[in-house]
């Protein structure tokens, strides 16, 4: 019993710092997710104010130059706090985020909502560390259990969210004394953010007992390997087009102008609309989107590639939000193409794309395997893990986040202190 004491005295001092966090991160989320569905209708309700996209991203720049200041490296400045401690996350990041990436959503860019509720749990975490006057230790702690926190309310996946808290600071390492801490935010920001009335999108996957393992096995394999590419492609080409607008533009708040002008263009091709926004849902029973991608006909054999577009310049030309909902688009579309070709169930292998490109973007497949089972059910768990393992290795040494340390490569080198963006250089 003497050997518990400190177990029982480390949750309750956890609880009792992570509980209101969780709430208000919670709380913060279910605005955030209330919101953009009542701006998404809108702008279904409104097609022409995508021709206000370009304005709109002059906005948002200049939104982050009179009051952003380092807020604008938004989950990578959360990252490198959690590694280096310095100047903070500040608290102006979580209106910010959610203020700009309401606006891309509202004139059509296509943009996700991880990234959005990743920022406003790292910014509350900030605040409330500050508040409590924490050491450098135990704040990091808590920007982990803010990351947590937003991802696990986010998308309703509290399990994934308090692993992928833990998984995406360190290629090839975790962080273990973060784990409860992180686990009781993620429930508790989930259950805040569900007690307030927001419910998530269902998916469902069938059962098919008839196919043959080895033959199911063995194509999970090879559609492994189309999600990491497409990954990587991902990644590249969203910090491709940053890097090159960057020199080729001559001023920078016309960036996202002219970011939202390619978008504007793209959008004006046939069938092109789909692919703004969220990409969820849409009222058009006829296209495409993240839902009908789990069905028969749901998707074009392109669908995946086109989205790919969309979110690389929307989000690489300076816009807002997340990556990971369009990686979910690209993902189940993706694997909706390869079902199609491969004669597999189609439902399957867009939820196995589903969670695969994302753990190729982001380096975390033990997170992407766990969502997996909290979205589709665990009778597949196998093929979650054999397409979320084999995406992550052929990604390569990149991701969505530059921040990222590589304490073990992925070919087995050790590389401790290096992160992504060093690697790229």
């Amino acid at each position: 019993m003497k050997n518990w004491l400190p177990v029982f005295r480390y949750l309750l001092r956890w609880t009792l710092l992570v509980l209101p966090l969780s709430v208000a991160a919670g709380s913060a989320v279910a605005l955030f997710l209330w919101s953009l569905d009542a701006v998404t209708d809108v702008r279904f309700a409104h097609p022409w104010l995508l021709y206000l996209l370009p304005l709109a991203g002059a906005g948002i720049f200049f939104l982050y130059r009179w009051g952003g200041k380092q807020a604008d490296a938004g989950n990578n400045l959360i990252i490198d706090e959690i590694h280096e401690p310095g100047a903070g996350v500040p608290l102006r990041m979580a209106p910010l985020v959610l203020g700009t990436t309401l606006i891309t959503h509202l004139f059509g860019g296509s943009a996700g909502r991880e990234g959005t509720a990743v920022q406003i749990g790292g910014s509350f975490a900030e605040g409330f560390a500050r508040w409590l006057r924490l050491d450098k230790e135990d704040r990091s702690v808590l920007l982990m259990v803010g990351i947590a926190a937003g991802f696990g309310a986010v998308f309703g996946t509290p399990v994934t969210g308090a692993v992928f808290a833990l998984e995406v600071l360190t290629i090839g390492r975790i962080r273990h004394k973060a784990l409860m801490p992180c686990f009781m935010g993620a429930v508790f920001a989930d259950f805040t953010c569900s007690a307030w009335g927001i419910h998530h999108t269902h998916y469902h996957i069938a059962s098919h007992q008839n196919l043959p393992f080895y033959t199911l096995l063995a194509t999970s394999i090879g559609a492994g390997v189309c999600f990491g590419i497409a990954s990587r492609l991902f990644s590249e080409l969203s910090h491709g087009i940053k890097r090159i607008a960057a020199k080729v533009v001559p001023r920078p708040e016309w960036v996202p102008v002219a970011g939202g002008l390619v978008v504007i263009g793209m959008a004006a091709l046939p069938g092109m609309t789909d692919y703004l926004g969220l990409g969820v849902h849409n009222p058009d029973p006829a296209a495409v989107t993240l839902v009908s991608a789990f069905h028969e006909g749901g998707a074009h054999t392109w669908s995946w590639l086109w989205k790919l577009l969309f979110t690389a310049v929307t989000l690489g030309t300076g816009f807002k939000g997340g990556e990971v909902t369009p990686l979910f688009f690209i993902g189940a579309t993706l694997g909706h193409t390869l079902a199609v070709l491969t004669g597999m169930p189609v439902d399957l292998f867009a939820g196995l794309g589903f969670i695969a490109v994302f753990a190729g973007a982001t380096n975390t497949p033990i997170a992407c395997t766990l969502m997996g089972a909290e979205l589709f059910g665990g009778e597949y768990l196998l093929y979650y893990a054999v397409a979320c393992f084999t995406a992550y290795c052929f990604s390569g040494n990149t991701g969505i986040y530059l921040s990222q340390r590589v304490s073990l490569s992925k070919s087995g080198e050790m590389l401790p202190g290096k992160t992504l963006r060093d690697l790229r250089k």
